[in-house]
């Protein structure tokens, strides 16, 4: 059985063509990674944002460099 990385917070942009996923790995660690979708393209979400392999202790620390990597993370979460 395959294993896979259990979404534990999904943050979607005001348009809802982006999104950032944050993450626990099978081996306990944490991660995130940022997706967009468009309209007219029905296969889904793909990744843009390259920092799925970065690795963190906790949720917390994963967020906060989420918001330090993604710029429009900030203002839909209300931290700027």
């Amino acid at each position: 059985m395959a294993h896979v990385n259990k979404v534990l917070r999904s943050i979607n942009n005001q348009d809802a063509d982006r999104c950032v996923d944050i993450f626990r790995r099978p081996d306990g660690s944490v991660g995130f990674e940022e997706f967009r979708r468009d309209a007219e393209d029905m296969r889904g979400w793909f990744a843009i944002g390259g920092h799925a392999g970065r690795v963190f202790a906790s949720e917390a620390d994963a967020l906060a460099a989420a918001l330090a990597g993604v710029a429009w993370l900030g203002p839909v979460i209300g931290r700027t």
